[in-house]
């Protein structure tokens, strides 16, 4: 098998309105991310200094050395910028979520009883901040594990949800089996919550964001400016409420760093962002387990028909009538490349058509030879398979009257003698006059012609067959 497992298909062209409490239009999320502390530091038995996200663009590690200004600006985070946003948000009386790595919010009690006082979700950031991608997957879940200790140790709750960052391919799946959170926020890629299968667990992916995010003051192309920062989050927010406006709401996130938003020439652009905001109706600004609550209660997680994910032998069973009498068809794409795009009508179709498509003439000659005679002998001895039956009925074709019978039998064997192979349309677009009118005017083509046009209708058929399914 070849199973491609990322999914671009997401909630597709028609997203579910997130039906947010009392109406709002869009549902705006701060997270502050609490890293000071547990960078990377040759104190903390790391090989190297920190050189991701400060002041210093393009800063490199510097093995078995501390790295004195890199310290120094991460302990501004601590030191001043933390306070600046505590005194910011609470004033404004919106609640944050902080990702907190363990280790630095063990290097902080005073921050910590800060963000517990104000009612802040304190959630996982892992035990260090550091990159996972070159660990080996027992090393980086010794220690997720050890960091769900250490924050129950800290803050006397363990963390209901999670966010590494500096991640690796395991790390989501590695954090569902924990069984631990109700929500991972390690992926960028929708802007609402969403539900993925994860063994034997229904797990809620809550997409965190790295453009409406204050890390792009510290890369190479970023914001200059607190003008731009504000600009960008003003865009993001007019877009997304007008969505919520028109029955789509969606969720906002914004992050944000102590060290870097924390800094005054920084911290005025997301006041204004605050203020603008606020001045909206229809605006809620919970915490990220707030908005994991209300998934779970108005979009539980639903049990959909994955075709992707169906062993061979059901696959076949369940779409080798698709196209008539030809299991090999599904045979055939069940061997290909299927993924999460697959899940679907639109996406299996193209499946199933692929193989069709690239069928010898032969092969395709062969499945348009299996489909029946409209009102035909078949019909009339009920020996239609189930999905022909009830097309054929859908166009009234089962309730002919003498001539309108007689009509059909001499089209059918015009068109067979003329062509070789039944007349095939898709009837259920269809009344009976407009197919009788296709009829006379069909059996006069080309016989290539005819053939080319055959196999379109056959698509035509497999494609609704499969919208009657999925």
């Amino acid at each position: 098998m070849n199973r491609y497992p990322r999914d671009f298909r997401g909630y597709g062209a028609a997203p579910p309105d997130a039906a947010w409490p009392d109406g709002a239009r869009i549902a705006v999320q701060f997270v502050l991310n609490y890293e000071e502390g547990g960078e990377n530091n040759v104190l903390h038995g790391d090989a190297a200094s920190e050189a991701f996200l400060s002041e210093i663009v393009g800063a490199q590690p510097w093995p078995g050395q501390r790295h004195w200004n890199m310290e120094s600006i991460y302990d501004y985070g601590a030191r001043a910028g933390f306070w600046r946003l505590h005194r910011l948000f609470t004033g404004a009386r919106i609640p944050l979520t902080i990702y907190g790595v363990a280790t630095a919010l063990a290097r902080a009690p005073e921050q910590v009883e800060a963000m517990q006082q104000a009612g802040w979700e304190i959630a996982s950031h892992g035990l260090k901040w550091i990159d996972y991608k070159d660990h080996s997957e027992a090393d980086e879940r010794a220690d997720m594990m050890e960091a769900i200790r250490l924050h129950r140790e800290v803050t006397g709750d363990g963390p209901r949800g999670w966010y590494t960052g500096r991640c690796s391919v395991n790390t989501v799946a590695m954090a569902a089996a924990t069984g631990q959170f109700d929500y991972i926020s390690d992926t960028y890629d929708d802007d609402l919550p969403y539900w993925i299968r994860a063994g034997k667990r229904d797990q809620l992916i809550i997409p965190y964001t790295l453009d409406c995010n204050d890390m792009r003051f510290a890369t190479p192309q970023g914001f200059n400016s607190g003008d731009q920062f504000f600009a960008y989050l003003r865009d993001s927010f007019d877009a997304l409420y007008a969505e919520g406006a028109a029955g789509a709401a969606k969720m906002m996130s914004v992050g944000l760093h102590c060290r870097l938003i924390g800094r005054p020439g920084r911290v005025q652009a997301l006041r204004r962002f605050i203020d603008y905001i606020q001045g909206f109706e229809g605006v809620w600004c919970p915490r990220r387990i707030d908005i994991a609550d209300h998934w779970a209660r108005h979009h539980p997680p639903a049990r959909l028909t994955r075709p992707s994910q169906m062993p061979k032998a059901g696959f076949i069973a369940a779409w080798g009538g698709i196209f008539e009498h030809s299991e090999w068809i599904a045979e055939r794409a069940f061997d290909a490349e299927l993924g999460p795009a697959h899940d679907s009508a639109a996406g299996l179709h193209s499946a199933l058509a692929r193989v069709f498509r690239s069928a010898t003439v032969k092969e395709r000659m062969a499945v348009l030879k299996a489909h029946p005679d409209l009102a035909g002998k078949l019909a009339a001895a009920k020996r239609l398979t189930e999905d022909s039956t009830t097309e054929q009925a859908s166009a009234g074709l089962d309730v002919l009257t003498d001539a309108e019978r007689e009509t059909f039998e001499a089209l059918n064997g015009e068109y067979v003698k003329k062509h070789g192979f039944p007349f095939i349309i898709a009837v259920r677009d269809h009344d009976k006059d407009g197919i009788l009118r296709a009829f006379r005017r069909r059996v006069a083509n080309e016989t290539d012609d005819e053939f080319t046009e055959a196999c379109r209708q056959v698509e035509r058929i497999a494609r609704l067959r499969l919208e009657a399914v999925l």
